[in-house]
């Protein structure tokens, strides 16, 4: 799918702008997006107290994405990295669908494209060797394991404007919301999932 890509390229690069300028990079996201979907941002950054503060050796992102044009999905990770791992334990969701016939439905979708894209961020990636893919099921491709899973809130925007896809508007932001949170804890920036921080 293009828009994960797409996201992870935009959200990354937007997040180094705003640290090479000295901007908040909330506020720079608010100065780009179209006014139209500011809503979304702001219930995402309001819910997961943007600015405030946290442990030491943690870090807060956000990543932002509307899903073919018409799904906006803002998102807020908060992260702990020890020793080289990196641990996320909370991601604040927030929403612009339209109008809502089941927000169960929505929230479902949202934490299940979440630990999706989680694992394509944290996990393996996909590896290639003679012209085939080397992992075959879960025994050689890991997935997020309950143990690791974070504490996911979701926020609906309110609106009266027809009801938009939520299929994998989840994903896209998640990857760029956790890198831009290691870069917070650590100050190191990471190019390209799998996410993994230099050491030595």
């Amino acid at each position: 799918m293009s828009d994960n890509p797409a996201a992870w390229a935009t959200e990354s690069f937007i997040d180094e702008l705003a640290a090479a300028a000295g901007i908040d990079p909330y506020e720079l996201r608010l100065d780009l997006i179209p006014a139209s979907t500011r809503a979304c941002i702001e219930l995402a950054a309001r819910e997961s107290d943007w600015g405030s503060p946290l442990p030491a050796g943690w870090g807060r992102g956000i990543a932002y994405h509307s899903l073919f044009n018409v799904t906006p999905v803002a998102q807020v990770a908060e992260v702990s990295v020890d020793n080289g791992e990196i641990r996320v334990h909370r991601v604040v969701c927030a929403v612009d669908c339209g109008t809502v016939i089941n927000p169960d439905t929505v929230r479902a979708q949202m934490e299940g494209g979440i630990v999706f894209g989680l694992t394509a961020a944290l996990k393996d990636g996909i590896t290639i060797e003679g012209g085939a893919v080397v992992e075959s099921n879960f025994h050689n491709y890991r997935l997020l394991r309950f143990d690791e899973m974070p504490q996911i809130e979701v926020h609906i925007v309110p609106s009266t404007r027809p009801p938009t896809g939520i299929g994998e508007a989840p994903v896209p932001p998640i990857a760029p919301a956790v890198a831009n949170a290691v870069f917070d804890a650590t100050g190191q920036r990471l190019r390209a999932p799998p996410l993994r921080l230099e050491t030595g």
